[in-house]
């Protein structure tokens, strides 16, 4: 599934592409996936929606691909204040010098980081070797949903 296919249509679009592309994940890796949402679904600004998309799919991909996670989850919250969007594997973990800057070669890591900072999300990384690892997104709200507030806000960039 493209990232773009999830540009038009109803509110839950993220959560269902989110799920769609981690099943995929799951089957080609002989993984477990689960997929949740929380809160009433709300419409997402365009752009966030897109770069929260590539963010959990790029954590996806790690999880089944580099981590050789059993088990991925994804979760997406929409709440009041912000949306929030975790992915959380048991996979073989990263050390600390590969989260902080990546492996030689791979822009993974660093593309999430640019991803989340052009959306003003506060993106926490954590892992440990033989623990799994855990990429948790909040976008804050005034940003991530689309209202006049957002268009304003969006407008002024």
């Amino acid at each position: 599934m493209r990232a773009s296919a999830c540009s038009a249509g109803g509110e839950a679009e993220l959560a269902l592409a989110l799920a769609a592309v981690g099943k995929q994940l799951a089957q080609a890796h002989l993984g477990q996936f689960r997929a949740s949402v929380e809160g009433t679904a709300r419409e997402l600004h365009p752009i966030v929606r897109e770069d929260v998309l590539r963010i959990a799919r790029e954590a996806l991909t790690n999880a089944f691909q580099h981590a050789k996670a059993e088990l991925v989850e994804v979760e997406v919250a929409y709440g009041e204040d912000e949306l929030h969007m975790r992915v959380r594997d048991d996979g073989q973990g990263m050390n600390d010098d590969v989260l902080r800057t990546g492996r030689p070669g791979h822009w993974g890591l660093l593309g999430m980081r640019e991803r989340a900072k052009k959306i003003r999300a506060n993106l926490t990384l954590w892992s440990k070797p033989g623990a799994g690892t855990e990429v948790d997104l909040r976008v804050p709200s005034r940003v991530a949903y689309r209202s006049l507030t957002s268009r304003r806000f969006w407008r002024g960039l």
